[in-house]
């Protein structure tokens, strides 16, 4: 933009906006002056620029002196674009061109101006002339001289006094001229001043220099007396035309103050340290200068360049942006600012040149701000540079309240120099916090049975804010987990949160009450943060204990070990803690019964029985329990417990009949489902363990008997046939339902035969099976099997014996036939005798059975066993076919063949049964018919056992014992 200087205020000089291309007028976007704001301002909503009350003087602006170019005086300015919410900023430079006007009128230094003329000179240089760029004239009304205006090699403009005609410092040595000075502003503006002209006598020679420009660099801040350069110049006149003097010639008061010239070597040297950020160059004019009448001089221009030297820190400079308020170093930020909003302008400096004047800036400390560069223009000079400084986190008033910003600003001089300047930035706070309570759930615990009225709990709720934002009113709400209102039974103090019961509290109806407590600040908007508070109502000892029964009843088995757990009775206490605690005891009963049998464990309520039951010494016990609270005073309270003792399988059966040692006499002629015996047994349990049932196991090999396993009935099954005469030994279990189940085993004798003549005999057989191993079968005559059983034998020794007689036929045979095969013999002749033809042996004496079966009338043995006595009518005995128990005097019944007078055989036969053979006296009565049995004999007569020593001896006799046990008692069933 282009202003004129010394105008008035507020002269518009440009719209930022529009220049810009931003549409305004939504007032979402604004404006911002940031810089020169002392002769400038901007319509925050328009973006229009104008000027301020403030004057503004091209010629006194610091950056415009010295500056005669209107182009290059100017004001610069900073314009900041700030988005909606400073979301967003923009900086923008810009520069308003002062324009000169003619508002100042040329001067001369002095008002008499002396110059010196050398007669016979045609022209002579006015060496005072101003440097300023106005067009200069010189009116002078005179035939002698004239004025000339000239334009030196540096632009300046240079007024020549011209002498038009001859001098004669004779006839006149000086004149007064009058000289006037004019610009070319409009209106233009003139001064004048009196020019003395002074005639001096000739010195034909000037001084000259060596060069007509001198440069040189000299450092800053050096100190008084340093040499800089030295001038020379040389005067071809001699004497005191020669003599040389060397003086500033058009120098400005600052160059005279800090520099020293040597009048007569020339040195130029310091005189006062020069300051380059003041004065970067100093370029001035030097006269050599003879001592001739008039002097002659010359000039020579020198250009001295200063040399920075890094004596300057760089400079910070912490301005506001935008609309956040900035104050005397103060920035007060509000922390609900966007992550990465600029807050503050940052401007850094260095007054040096070069990598002196080439600055870093960074912000140091652990606080949520950085740096960001303000433009990223690459004509930005290197030791001045802005900086936006932003938020890099969140603010927190609640956490953080002031941060102060140090900001470090370091150029690159060797040494480097460095600076700081801090920035507070002030936290304003907004209602960001909700009250917060310190517990998230409050437990209280109050005594049941209160007064109305009484306070509960106070709860505290504080609140990270401050001021309004911070102040709290509490109020109470259902608990989200429970939809009852707590107004009805509990209050709270909406300012102190005092919470206070309106009811009475019974622990036993309501232990826990759960209710919501809501604080809520009073910002804008309000935020709020609740607790829950339970009420846990505390005991006081008004319940008694109370059974869950009054009669507790309990089953138990019998045989339980001692110490062992027989029940739990359950008793409650509707009280707490130690109101609660229950003390549990016995309590003997009306009879004393649970006397130091029955303890109770107090945890559990475990009873305990110190003694084994046994069902069938006592089947119940009762007693009563006592449950006693540990209050004060304490309550109590009993119940009665029954225990009933149950039955378990601990008893076998016992068998009452028939005896091990009694037997039963069986007919042969009996017929099927004829009733042996009835084996009774008993169990002293009881329910199934006492449900017997009964089985033969044992000796019944013929399965000619059968027992009913319900009531122990032994009934015959199978037909009776004479090797079923004798005794039979029945091993009989009888079995309960007990789990495991319990058994007894009983021997049940049966006595097969017509009648019974000889009980003794019977009798010693029965004890004698007492004593057989029960595997064995003990069932009818032994020795008819034995008969069979040696036909067999017989049978194989005569196969045997042919089988050999043949192979020794086959043998002489063979040789026979190879001896006739000598002596002509043809192969295949028959001859007329067969040698070979067995000869027939008569065998139809040789018992054997028939195809069905069947034996024959006479037992197989009857030529073996023999009886030495035959009856007295002449007859003889039958076989009487069985087996007798296991008595060690009794013998066998044998078969009768012959009279009196046949062999005893028996004497050289050697037993295979376990029984010993038996001879029978001649005094044995007489039979009514044959196979007449012997219990038919009186009971005079005996048995006496007359057993021959073989059979005595035999290997079977040795399984028998030689008594008979005396237990069993000796019982004759008929």
């Amino acid at each position: 933009y282009r202003l004129a200087e010394e105008g008035p205020a507020d002269i518009r000089i440009g719209n930022v906006a529009s220049d810009l291309g931003i549409v305004t007028g939504s007032g979402e976007v604004t404006f911002s002056l940031e810089s020169g704001s002392d002769y400038l301002k901007i319509d925050n909503m328009t973006g229009e620029l104008s000027t301020t009350e403030r004057r503004i003087d091209r010629e006194k602006l610091p950056q415009c002196q010295m500056i005669f170019d209107e182009n290059e005086c100017f004001l610069d300015f900073e314009v900041s674009v700030i988005g909606p919410s400073q979301s967003w900023v923009d900086l923008f430079e810009g520069r308003v061109i002062i324009l000169d006007i003619n508002d100042n009128t040329p001067t001369f230094p002095s008002p008499v101006l002396t110059l010196t003329v050398e007669e016979n000179r045609p022209s002579a240089l006015y060496p005072g002339g101003s440097k300023r760029r106005q067009e200069a004239e010189a009116a002078a009304r005179s035939s002698v001289f004239e004025l000339q205006v000239a334009d030196t090699l540096d632009g300046e403009k240079q007024p020549q006094l011209i002498v038009k005609g001859a001098l004669d410092r004779e006839q006149r040595d000086s004149y007064e001229l009058s000289l006037r000075v004019r610009d070319g502003g409009d209106p233009a503006r003139s001064s004048q001043a009196i020019l003395r002209v002074l005639i001096t006598d000739v010195n034909d020679n000037s001084p000259r220099f060596e060069k007509s420009v001198y440069e040189a660099d000299l450092a800053e801040n050096s100190s008084p007396g340093t040499p800089i350069l030295q001038l020379r110049a040389a005067d071809l006149d001699v004497g005191v035309n020669g003599q040389i003097e060397y003086v500033f010639g058009a120098a400005t008061e600052s160059v005279r103050r800090l520099l020293r010239l040597d009048e007569t070597s020339g040195w130029l040297s310091v005189l006062h340290r020069i300051d380059r950020e003041e004065v970067n160059q100093l370029r001035f004019t030097v006269m050599a200068r003879d001592r001739g009448q008039p002097p002659k001089t010359d000039k020579a221009t020198v250009v001295l360049n200063i040399r920075d030297e890094n004596d300057n820190v760089p400079t910070i400079d912490i301005r506001k942006i935008g609309r956040i308020p900035l104050r005397d170093g103060v920035a007060s930020v509000a922390e609900d600012v966007l992550v990465d909003t600029p807050i503050a302008l940052v401007q850094v400096s260095d007054r040096d040149q070069g990598e002196n004047g080439v600055v870093t800036c960074t912000v140091v400390g652990d606080v949520p701000f950085q740096l960001k560069p303000a433009s990223e223009g690459e004509g930005e000079p290197q030791n001045k540079r802005k900086y936006f400084l932003h938020t890099s986190a969140p603010l927190d008033y609640e956490a953080v309240r002031d941060y102060n910003v140090v900001i470090v600003a370091v150029d690159s001089g060797s040494p480097s120099l460095s600076s700081n300047n801090s920035l507070l930035v002030r936290v304003g706070d907004t209602n960001d916090n909700p009250p917060v309570f310190s517990q998230a759930v409050l437990e209280v615990s109050f005594p049941e049975n209160n007064l109305p009225g009484e306070r509960v709990a106070t709860v505290v709720a504080t609140d990270a804010d401050s001021g309004k934002n911070a102040e709290i009113t509490y109020s109470l709400e259902a608990s989200p987990l429970s939809s009852e209102a707590p107004g009805g039974i509990f209050s709270i103090d909406p300012d102190s949160g005092d919470v206070s019961v309106q009811a009475v509290l019974d622990r036993e109806q309501r232990d826990t009450y759960e209710f919501q407590v809501t604080a809520r600040d009073k910002g804008v908007p309000s935020l709020q943060g609740s607790t829950t508070v339970v009420v846990r109502v505390a005991d006081r000892n008004d319940n008694e204990p109370r059974f869950m029964q009054d009669v507790f009843t309990f089953y138990v088995k019998e045989n339980l070990q001692p110490n062992s757990p027989v029940g739990m009775v359950t008793v409650m206490d509707f009280d707490k803690g130690r109101n609660a605690e229950l003390s549990l005891s016995i309590q003997p009963g009306d009879h004393d019964q649970a006397a130091g049998i029955f303890s109770i464990e107090n945890d559990t309520g475990t009873i305990f029985s110190t003694v084994s039951f046994d069902r069938e010494q006592q089947t119940s016990y009762t007693f009563k329990v006592k449950a006693v609270d540990g209050g004060e005073p304490p309550r109590s309270a009993t119940a009665t417990v029954s225990l009933f003792v149950m039955d378990e399988n601990d008893n076998a059966p016992t068998v009452t009949f028939p005896s091990n040692s009694s037997y039963t006499v069986l007919p042969p002629s009996s017929n099927m489902r004829t009733v042996v015996a009835t084996v009774v047994a008993t169990d002293a349990d009881t329910g199934l363990n006492a449900d017997l049932n009964y089985s033969i196991v044992g000796g019944n090999p013929f399965k000619l008997f059968e027992i009913d396993p319900a009531s122990g009935v032994v009934s015959l099954v199978g037909k009776l046939a004479p090797k079923h005469y004798g005794l039979h030994r029945l091993v009989v279990q009888v079995n309960d339902s007990g789990q495991p189940p319990q058994s007894t085993t009983a021997l049940l004798h049966v006595f097969v035969n017509e009648s019974l003549s000889n009980a003794t005999v019977v009798e010693n057989q029965v004890a004698r099976s007492l004593h057989t191993p029960l595997a064995q079968d003990i069932a009818g005559d032994p020795s008819y099997e034995l008969s069979k059983q040696r036909l067999s034998i017989v049978i194989g020794v005569v196969a045997g014996i042919m089988t050999v007689i043949l192979l020794i036929l086959v043998v002489v045979m063979a040789r026979y036939c190879r001896s006739k095969g000598k002596h002509g013999y043809e192969a295949g002749k028959k001859d007329h005798e067969d040698f070979f033809t067995p000869q027939q042996h008569d065998k139809a004496k040789k018992p054997k059975k028939d195809k069905k079966g069947k034996k024959g009338k006479q037992p197989l043995y009857s030529s073996i066993v023999t009886v030495e006595a035959s009856k007295p009518n002449g007859q003889r005995y039958d076989s009487v076919n069985e087996k007798l128990s296991d008595s060690p005097g009794m013998g066998r019944y044998r078969s009768v063949n012959g009279g009196p007078g046949s062999p005893d055989l028996a004497r050289h036969y050697k037993s295979s049964s376990p029984l010993p053979t038996v001879q029978l006296h001649p005094q044995s009565p007489t039979a009514g018919k044959k196979h007449q049995a012997v219990q038919d004999l009186p009971p005079a007569n005996t048995f006496v056992g007359a057993g021959d020593n073989i059979s005595i001896g035999s290997d079977h006799c040795s399984e028998y014992s030689c008594q008979a046990s005396s237990k069993y008692s000796k019982q004759v069933r008929e």
